[in-house]
């Protein structure tokens, strides 16, 4: 039956009920499915007032697809005694039926039945009663005639056989509205320029508008997690004064990422394990001359009141292209293009960038990541100016509790680890790690003697995955991610 035509029979029976008609019992006179009456319910309440719906709510008991089977052919356990001939079964005989090793477990309760397991074919079932009474079969009947003798007590206990089941059962009791009619006059949704041409627009009913309604979602991009959470750290380090170092390059030679930064050409880092290498290009070739002189003679003979590292120096290994390991090789770039001015001003530098390690593969580590690095080069900065700039860096995020715990790093002396206190792990975390670059790295780059550089790292994935609730950092970059929770995810906003 036609929708139209349902909702049309639907009117003429609310017509004739002076009180009111039920849309189950609707369904079932008109022979349809109880969804189609629904559905035309909802479309005469999109009409207007034409009819009143009050949804209601109701609960009964139904026979499951097992139940029913037993209401037809009995209980497992009657089925079993009818099975039982009057010179017996063998138990492996009844168990290879369907029904044979629940009916058995019954009738051995009820006593319908008793085994011999000295018999000499083996175990052997015999009948122990002369007649039974199938009362669970009864009781299915009764449920489904629809009878009601049944208490509450016997209901559950054959819903803990999964024999019935209670099933809720939402219906609408249909009256007459303000504006009913029997008739049904499709509403226009849309005024036409034939229809004001015409003047037809003053005999047509229109559908009210709906200025609540939810517009279609327009088409446009959404930021991954991990960038939102970076514009939200790069505008904090523009508002505290700092200016965004370029760091467009993802290839560095060993000597701006290592050499320049004073890390020994025998560093563990630099062994291919931690670090990718490239083989095309293989070296680089344009170095400062001067420059790397002064390097070379720091790190082989010392200098600046350092005794370098006392081993050879090889140009060919400064050459390697690789990877860069850290933004840190940018930061040592900008510092020496900082030394080449006529006259030192004080700056304030920042970087966002991603970095790449030779890293296995984990839940919290990944071959390719970000690292957030940001630097203060003035005269006659100290620790304590560190630990200041710190507080309020951190501050901004909103982590305000900080502590510092002495660390090594081959370019900054001193150097500190920076901890906070995670209210939620309730304990205290590494967030990132700081130092005061080393004279063996600032001085060759022709800086001041009396400059001093504040510098402190961290990674953007830690705390992105703090903020989304993320566990496995392969589902936040890389193949795994779930690109609906990059559609689904509010823009970020750090507590502060």
């Amino acid at each position: 039956m036609a929708d139209t035509g349902v909702a049309e029979s639907l009117l003429r029976q609310v017509e004739k009920a002076d009180d009111g008609v039920d849309s189950l019992q609707l369904a079932t006179s008109l022979g349809v499915d109880h969804q189609v009456v629904v559905g035309a319910v909802k479309s005469l309440q999109a009409l207007g007032d034409v009819i009143s719906a009050d949804l209601r709510s109701s609960k009964h008991w139904e026979l499951t697809v097992e139940g029913t089977e037993i209401a037809e052919q009995g209980s497992h356990e009657a089925r079993v005694f009818s099975a039982v001939l009057p010179e017996g079964l063998a138990q492996a005989d009844l168990m290879k039926l369907s029904f044979g090793k629940i009916g058995f477990s019954k009738a051995m309760s009820n006593r319908w039945i008793r085994l011999d397991k000295g018999h000499e074919g083996g175990p052997r079932i015999f009948r122990a009663v002369e007649n039974i009474d199938d009362q669970v079969r009864e009781k299915l009947l009764l449920v489904q005639s629809g009878s009601t003798s049944l208490d509450e007590k016997e209901k559950n206990e054959l819903k803990k056989r999964k024999l019935l089941s209670e099933v809720t059962v939402k219906t609408y009791w249909l009256t007459k509205g303000p504006s009913f009619s029997t008739s049904v006059t499709k509403q226009e949704t849309e005024l036409t320029p034939e229809m004001i041409s015409s003047g037809s627009w003053k005999d047509k009913k229109f559908k009210p508008y709906n200025f609540e309604a939810m517009g279609v979602a327009p088409d446009c991009g959404h930021l991954h997690p991990l960038m939102k959470v970076r514009t939200q750290f790069r505008q904090i380090f523009l508002e505290m004064g700092f200016t965004e170092m370029p760091t467009n390059s993802f290839i560095e030679s060993s000597f701006w990422n290592f050499d320049s930064l004073f890390q020994p050409q025998q560093h563990p880092a630099r062994d291919q394990h931690d670090t990718f290498f490239l083989s095309d290009p293989a070296q680089a070739r344009h170095f400062p001359q001067e420059y790397l002189e002064r390097v070379r003679r720091v790190h082989s003979e010392g200098g600046y009141g350092s005794q370098g590292y006392k081993c050879e120096w090889k140009l060919e290994e400064a050459q390697k292209n690789l990877l860069r390991t850290h933004t840190t090789a940018v930061s040592a770039r900008m510092l020496y293009k900082l030394a080449q001015q006529e006259k030192f001003t004080p700056v304030k530098y920042f970087s966002i960038d991603r970095v790449f390690r030779n890293e296995t593969l984990d839940a919290t580590h990944l071959a390719e990541f970000h690292q957030i690095e940001g630097l203060v080069a003035d005269y006659g900065l100290t620790l304590g100016d560190l630990m200041g700039v710190l507080h309020q860096f951190f501050t901004k995020l909103g982590i305000t509790k900080l502590r510092f715990k002495p660390a090594y790093n081959p370019y900054t002396e001193p150097s500190m680890e920076v901890f906070s206190y995670h209210e939620g792990l309730k304990k205290w975390v590494e967030v990132g790690n700081s130092g005061v670059f080393r004279p063996e790295m600032l001085l060759p780059m022709g800086l001041p003697e009396d400059v001093s550089v504040i510098a402190w790292g961290l990674s953007l994935e830690r705390p992105t995955m703090i903020k989304y609730g993320i566990n496995n950092i392969r589902e936040l970059v890389g193949h795994k991610v779930n690109l609906q929770m990059v559609y689904d995810s509010p823009v970020c906003r750090l507590d502060s």
